[in-house]
């Protein structure tokens, strides 16, 4: 009594529309014989897509339509029922329309589009949007319309020109139907409503419509009559353009045009005044009539006498800068130019003409740099060392070809750069190339860690970053035992050295510059683990002295050294032996005056006291120093006798220490040892 599918059922097939869809049936059973009547409801699945009646439809609008306008849309068609149907519309984003979706009285949904902006045909030619219809399916089904819309035009635009304003120039001889002016109007609108018709502003003067013709179709002005320029100097004409549109679009401009005068007037002499007759002994000089003579033409066509000025070579050559820099990298191709000196000569004809020359003042130069005479281009024609020679300088002499010619010195400096082309070069240890000799360094054994065992010692030709060195310890017998310092090249014990380190010890450095790209070279240094250096070195007796051609210069050099040494320490010894000296004159001073507070006058130094205002020429005095303090003062006696200065004591300070003085005049006596 199982009831089964038997085939697969469509719903949208068997009942269209119509719901609730449901089978009727009948089932017989025998034994005993009885009959049951039975219905079978077929519910709906979201199985079909909604449908446009086509996938893109068109609409056209013109944009004088207002806001609010509405247009309805092809409705999409879904077989399913209920909530599977159609439910809903969508459109995609656009600033114009917006979309009002209705119900039908039977609950079907259709679409309308309502214009919320006005369009502007000028602004935008179509519009392209998307209609979307969705079913209420779970995922929902969805189908989609492609809406063109032409915006259709009206004549809301007027032509515009594209100057308000053209000017124009024209000889007053000019023929009939020469081209003046040539004027442009557009109009945004289509069709009839941007077609351009030029023509004569209302109130242009009919003098004007008969000397010029306006082509109506392109905007041509051309000459039409004869002008004069004695008449009319100057024409304002007024020019206008109109669409063909229902309601015609105006624009308007003006053209001015100058009329340039021509020498087609002969002058006009006049006699004012005659004196006549004139007497036979009349002076030179005396009036004999007045004549006044005018032109009708303007500027040089009413002058008769036309002066011409001829050149005079008064002007030196001049040139924008006075001195250049210029900066060549070395290893250059030779040949290139590196400068271009430009001058230039307010005069005439050949005394404008210039030639440029390098002046020999160093004759180097004249074999590295070359110029072109005529255009002043310097040529480099050989390739430039900057570790040879870094700078030039040269004049470059600028002359005319006047008569006498006059010429103007132009200082260049040309600076060589520097360039990575040198790798760094070892002095010591030096590369054993020519001779057996092995260069050793010796260190002790049990050496401490940071001990410098020797140093590496290298230069790099180049310049600047080009010649920083930075050194590496690249190989070595043993890597734990000796380090090098980055950019000293000195060679420090990493550790402390013991018993079972290796006797010998070969370490290869790298030596690396800064350039770009970098160059880099080695050196090879042997270290030796001894207590002695004899231990290790060879026997020199063995090995023939090498040829060295420089060995003359170090010894020359060492010398020199040893000399200007000597010379120093000599002169530093006699300047401390003569000081000694100075210092025990001036204590044995001190020891002497201790046994007396005074003493009698013995050898004495003299000062001119009457010249330096302290006493007068008959007066005499001892002065005398203490020895207790270096900063004693000066104690002047008086004589028994009497003097001009009385009894006052006189007192000086600041005296120097271990010395005294004698002031010494005319006096009728010496003090005595108490005095």
């Amino acid at each position: 009594g199982a009831l089964l599918v038997s085939e697969r059922i469509d719903r949208e097939e068997l009942c269209g529309a119509l719901s609730p869809c449901s089978l009727s049936f009948e089932i017989v059973v025998e034994n005993p014989l009885e009959l049951y009547s039975g219905a079978v409801e077929i519910q709906d699945i979201n199985d079909n897509d909604p449908v446009f009646p086509s996938s893109q439809t068109r609409l056209e609008i013109s944009e004088s339509v207002a806001a609010g306008a509405r247009f309805p849309l092809e409705s999409a068609q879904d077989p399913d029922v209920g909530i599977n149907s159609l439910q809903t519309y969508e459109l995609s984003a656009n600033p114009h329309f917006t979309l009002d979706v209705q119900t039908r009285g039977d609950g079907s949904k259709y679409a309308e589009l309502v214009l919320e902006k006005e369009l502007d045909r000028e602004e935008q030619r179509e519009l392209r949007l998307v209609l979307t219809a969705l079913d209420g399916g779970s995922p929902p089904r969805s189908a989609h319309l492609q809406i063109h819309i032409d915006v259709v035009d009206a004549n809301d635009n007027a032509p515009v020109f594209n100057q308000s304003t053209y000017k124009a120039s024209v000889r007053e001889n000019t023929p009939s139907g020469t081209l003046v002016a040539k004027i442009g109007a557009y109009d945004l609108d289509d069709g009839p409503n941007g077609d351009i018709v030029y023509s004569f502003s209302s109130h242009t003067p009919a003098k004007v419509r008969e000397l010029f013709a306006l082509d109506s179709a392109t905007g041509e002005l051309r000459v039409k009559g004869q002008l004069d320029y004695e008449e009319t100097k100057l024409y304002e004409i007024y020019l206008q353009a109109k669409d063909k549109g229902v309601v015609p679009g105006v624009a308007h401009c003006k053209v001015l045009v100058e009329v340039v005068d021509v020498n087609d007037n002969a002058p006009e002499v006049t006699v004012t005044s005659v004196y006549s007759p004139v007497p036979e002994d009349a002076a030179p000089g005396t009036v004999v009539a007045l004549l006044s003579v005018t032109d009708l033409d303007s500027h040089d066509n009413g002058l008769h006498i036309l002066v011409r000025v001829s050149d005079v070579n008064d002007n030196t050559p001049k040139s924008s800068q006075d001195s250049y820099d210029i900066y060549v990298p070395e290893n250059n191709v030779p040949g290139i130019p590196i400068l271009n000196v430009s001058a230039m000569d307010p005069d005439l004809g050949r005394n404008a003409q210039l030639s440029y020359t390098l002046l020999q003042g160093d004759p180097t130069v004249g074999h590295i740099f070359s110029i072109n005479r005529e255009n002043g281009t310097l040529y480099l024609l050989t390739s430039l060392d900057h570790e040879d020679q870094v700078e030039f300088s040269m004049v470059v002499q600028v002359r005319d070809g006047g008569s006498p010619p006059l010429a103007t010195n132009i200082s260049v400096s040309v600076f060589v750069t520097d360039l990575n082309d040198n790798a760094p070069t070892v002095l010591y240890p030096q590369p054993n190339t020519t001779t057996a000799t092995i260069y050793t360094d010796v260190v002790a054994p049990g050496t401490s860690a940071g001990h410098m065992v020797t140093k590496v010692v290298a230069v790099d030709a180049d310049a600047g970053y080009n010649a920083w060195i930075s050194y590496t310890l690249l190989q070595a017998t043993d890597p734990s035992l000796f380090s090098v310092g980055l950019h000293s090249g000195e060679i420090f014990t990493a550790r402390q050295l013991r018993d079972d380190d290796a006797p010998q010890h070969t370490l290869v450095i790298l030596l690396k510059d800064h350039g770009e790209p970098a160059l880099s070279s080695s050196a090879t240094v042997t270290i030796s683990v001894a207590e002695m250096v004899k231990e290790v070195l060879p026997d020199l007796t063995d090995v023939a002295p090498a040829n060295d051609p420089k060995k003359h210069v170090t010894f020359y050099l060492i010398l020199a050294v040893i000399v200007v040494s000597a010379a120093f320490f000599v002169t530093m010894l006699s300047v401390g032996i003569f000081k000694c000296y100075k210092w025990r004159q001036s204590k044995e001073l001190f020891n002497s005056s201790r046994s007396t507070l005074y003493r009698t006058p013995g050898p004495f130094h003299h000062i001119d006291a009457v010249r330096g205002g302290f006493t007068p020429p008959n007066f005499y005095h001892q002065v005398y120093l203490t020895t207790d303090s270096r900063q004693s003062d000066l104690l002047c006696k008086k004589p028994v006798a009497s003097s001009p200065l009385g009894s006052r004591q006189s007192t000086m300070r600041n005296g120097e220490p271990g010395l005294y003085h004698q002031i010494v005049g005319t006096a009728s006596r010496l003090p005595t040892p108490a005095e």
